[in-house]
């Protein structure tokens, strides 16, 4: 797939970079979005969309030669300036947005969850397929430096035959803050299962490929929350591993991130990839420094008969995490050099996981996902392989 419009600079046959609209100056748009899109070569963020000053003088402040615009029908109406649709605003704006910066003719990028259900996800596809478009899902959590790192691990065959996968995203946030990720309105698409849920389910099918059932537990822990705050998936592959997936606002004591075990090692890593914090505090990936790296001591460990925690392993060198590499995959897509790097086929399997756990959890019992549904998984992880 193409970019919407080819351009090139002036009394030259280089390309000129790619225009960008962002949707949404939030914590996804400022935070994320804006920061890797200006970091990327053959990208430039043309217009950001809000309406609050505040935000506009955020945006400006670090990117001076910004544009901005009040809503995204603006943008629609000069889509020949445009050459991608970058939607980092609330859950449920994603799939109108999604759609009309389509019928726009304009590629897009949607924050995860792309849809708030698979079957909108495989529209929002056909759309794009349609009418030759690029639909890209920013699912960034594939570009931490511990999943780079893991998988590394399994290709090299270094655990054996992998049989159990336990993955936590965990914090301790006792108190609400509100807002619509909070927000019990199921029109809202908020709480964990949905947050954090998209990155750890998109992960385990990445890894280890379609999902044939699926168990839930979620519940809502803390006084005046509206929806989900912990939330732990039993997930059984196609291939015969299980994975273990915890979400949790509400963790007073922070387990491991990944514990991977094998018929012939385990490995087991502690601690969040660095690069969210980094981009929060300011940092910014750069050609020139190093980008995703992590101390010595918080690397994993790989071994079998013991307790990392009581020395038993060997540390393995963490791999830097590259936020960056997957903004750079979506310009090579535009451009025709690449593959999308995450499709919304990919996505709406990871919704059917999150649709089948949320049943599960309501209902108290074992979903079995149709066979149809771990066929398409199958071919998206399979395509995801190939990309990788």
């Amino acid at each position: 797939m193409t970019a919407h419009a080819t351009h090139e600079t002036s009394g030259t046959s280089q390309a000129a970079p790619l225009r960008v609209g962002l949707v949404g100056y939030g914590l996804a748009g400022s935070v994320f979005h804006a920061p890797l899109i200006a970091a990327t070569e053959g990208l430039v963020l043309d217009t950001v969309v809000t309406s609050n000053e505040e935000r506009r003088e955020q945006a400006r402040a670090e990117f001076p030669a910004v544009r901005f615009a009040a809503s995204p029908d603006e943008l629609w109406e000069r889509a020949d300036e445009l050459d991608l649709i970058v939607i980092a605003s609330p859950n449920k704006t994603h799939v109108p947005l999604a759609t009309a910066a389509l019928k726009a003719g304009l590629p897009v990028v949607v924050d995860k969850p792309v849809a708030g259900t698979a079957a909108e996800a495989r529209e929002l596809a056909a759309l794009a397929e349609e009418r030759g478009l690029l639909l890209s899902v920013f699912q960034n959590r594939r570009w931490d430096n511990d999943f780079l790192t893991l998988r590394s691990l399994i290709a090299d065959g270094e655990l054996g035959e992998v049989q159990r996968f336990e993955s936590r995203f965990e914090r301790w946030r006792p108190q609400p803050k509100g807002g619509w990720r909070e927000s019990g309105d199921p029109t809202e698409i908020g709480g964990l299962l949905y947050d954090l849920g998209s990155h750890v389910v998109d992960q385990a099918l990445a890894l280890f490929g379609p999902v044939t059932q699926v168990y839930a537990e979620s519940d809502v822990r803390r006084p005046g929350a509206a929806a989900d705050d912990d939330t732990f998936l039993a997930l059984t592959h196609t291939g015969g591993v299980r994975s273990h997936l915890y979400v949790s606002a509400t963790t007073a004591q922070l387990g491991p991130r990944f514990r991977v075990l094998g018929s012939t090692a385990g490995y087991v890593k502690y601690g969040l990839d660095p690069q969210e914090a980094a981009l929060r505090e300011g940092a910014r990936p750069t050609a020139q420094g190093p980008w995703g790296e992590e101390d010595e001591a918080l690397w994993g460990r790989l071994g079998s008969g013991e307790s990392p925690l009581t020395g038993g392993g060997t540390p393995v060198r963490t791999l830097p995490g590259d936020y960056p590499a997957y903004y750079a995959a979506v310009a090579d897509a535009l451009r025709g050099k690449g593959d999308n790097p995450v499709t919304a086929l990919q996505a709406a399997a990871a919704l059917d996981v999150l649709e089948a756990a949320r049943r599960s959890a309501r209902d108290g019992v074992t979903v079995t996902l149709p066979a149809a549904s771990a066929s398409v998984s199958a071919t998206a992880h399979a395509t995801e392989e190939q990309s990788a």
